[in-house]
């Protein structure tokens, strides 16, 4: 392996849906093979002497954590959603850290590889709090919808023409609270499986106590705070698409390939990109940039590492 370059940091942020694939049956089996296909850019980068940290989407399989509790409601503990985000960080963190120790083992390169449960701070009063607008779990009819938000508290919007599903807020991250740890390991050569499902949600009570917060964290607003807090140079957001476009599903549609964060901002403003679709993921590379970043690149899996070279993808750049 060539010498590491501690100077020289990105933070790869995988989807969900990179270990569990739509219209795939989602066993453990198929998400192991899934997590491993996803691994090629990491390898590569970590070839090249690159600190690295990799986040992870975790929206299919908390669905599938709320579905098993709802299956053994009154026969087990309901557990929060917090725990729900911690329980898939450590589950899906050692699929990717065992998969990527491997293909390490297997490519030849002297790395250790640890999962971090990442713990994101939020602000108690951000007013997403009170305005819920995340879906999660499965569909319910309008009847359910009211039964469950009368006897459960929960807050339930309709989602499209599918049915009605439960919404949770989903404030600003602040900061990882193991930010100073992840960095340390990153400059000492260790990869580091962190903030998972965009890290689970924590404030800061009147007593200077950590509490959860039953909330979600975008997971690419996260993994641009960790990227801030790490000092990276890069953060690489892989997705479905090879690259972001504007004026998406008309005759004007344009792909973005390098593109100025002037540029971007623009576009972001004029409404290019829908809260639930490329939105989040627009605002995190702003945001990324702001915070002193240099690169951010959009990009499908397969074309990870080559979009940081300049050959592929969307690639976001200061000027």
């Amino acid at each position: 392996m060539r010498e590491l370059d501690i100077h020289k940091k990105a933070v790869i942020a995988l989807g969900g849906n990179a270990i569990t694939t739509p219209g795939q049956e989602d066993t453990i089996s198929n998400q192991f093979a899934n997590t491993r296909k996803s691994l090629d850019g990491v390898v590569e980068l970590a070839r090249r002497g690159y600190g690295l940290v990799v986040t992870h989407g975790n929206g299919p399989q908390v669905g599938n954590a709320l579905l098993r509790i709802e299956l053994s409601r009154g026969k087990a503990p309901v557990l929060p959603l917090g725990v729900l985000v911690a329980d898939t960080e450590g589950g899906m963190g050692y699929m990717l850290a065992q998969s990527l120790q491997n293909r390490l083992r297997q490519e030849k390169i002297d790395r250790p590889v640890v999962t971090l449960i990442t713990q994101m701070l939020v602000d108690e009063n951000d007013p997403a709090i009170d305005n819920p607008t995340k879906f999660i779990g499965q569909f319910y009819t309008e009847q359910e919808a009211g039964l469950f938000s009368e006897t459960r508290g929960w807050k339930m919007k309709k989602d499209a023409d599918r049915g009605w599903r439960r919404v949770v807020p989903s404030p600003k991250p602040i900061r990882a609270m193991e930010a100073e740890t992840i960095k340390m390991l990153v400059e000492s050569g260790t990869i580091v499986v962190a903030g998972g499902g965009g890290g689970i949600p924590i404030y800061v009570d009147k007593h200077g106590f950590l509490e959860g917060i039953d909330a979600v964290i975008d997971k690419d607003l996260g993994a641009a705070v960790i990227g801030a807090e790490i000092g990276a140079q890069v953060l690489s957001i892989l997705t479905s698409i090879d690259k972001v476009a504007i004026n998406f599903g008309t005759k004007d549609e344009k792909s973005l390939g390098t593109i100025s964060l002037a540029e971007m901002e623009k576009y972001y403003e004029e409404g290019h990109f829908p809260a639930g679709s490329m939105g989040p993921k627009v605002r995190a590379a702003i945001q990324f940039l702001k915070s002193g970043g240099e690169l951010v690149t959009i990009t499908s899996l397969e074309n990870a590492s080559q979009a940081i070279d300049g050959d592929v993808g969307t690639r976001i750049r200061q000027n």
